[in-house]
């Protein structure tokens, strides 16, 4: 467990079942994680909690994690940012993250308080969907993978996205990953 001098609250993960800090907007977290399982069809495997992301920008190395991402059949489908409020001003983030993430865009991206929700189109980068009604539910979104060319993000565009990505998320304080 994390200690660093604090005491923090804890919670038990509805995925991973882990213990972890009750901090920011996890309890956020644990309901888009309980939607997603209990209400849109995904099992507890097919949604990565925190997952790592490293890129290089200006030949220095920057790591973070992203809140969820939801697979189907072994693909990453949807990248969700789970915030306290403000919906809209985290959607240039969680773009970014769709597109730097794997070696392919990872087509959708969600920004979720728990009780409503932005659904992003990551090729087009825009909007798509509002509530949480707008999140695919498993099958839906194996239909949408069936239709779907996953392809890379140019390499100059990549570049770009990088920064915007750093630059957006180094503002994140209330993580666990800082503490």
């Amino acid at each position: 467990m994390i200690d660093k001098g604090k005491t923090f609250n804890t919670i038990i993960d509805f995925i991973t079942g882990k213990e972890t800090p009750e901090i920011g907007s996890e309890a956020n977290r644990q309901k888009v994680e309980r939607l997603l399982v209990e209400d849109k069809g995904f099992a507890k495997r097919d949604i990565e909690v925190d997952a790592d992301i490293e890129i290089v920008v200006g030949g220095e190395v920057y790591r973070s994690q992203i809140d969820l991402v939801a697979m189907v059949e072994g693909k990453r489908f949807m990248v969700i940012k789970c915030v306290a409020a403000s919906l809209g001003s985290w959607e240039r983030e969680i773009l970014s993250a769709a597109r730097l993430l794997d070696r392919y865009q990872i087509p959708l991206a969600v920004v979720s308080d728990g009780k409503t929700a932005i659904v992003l189109d990551t090729l087009r980068g825009k909007k798509v969907g509002a509530g949480l009604g707008a999140i695919p539910s498993k099958d839906e979104a194996k239909k949408v993978l069936d239709t779907l060319t996953l392809s890379p993000l140019p390499e100059k565009r990549r570049e770009q996205e990088k920064i915007i990505f750093r630059s957006y998320d180094s503002m994140n304080v209330n993580v666990r990953r800082n503490l």
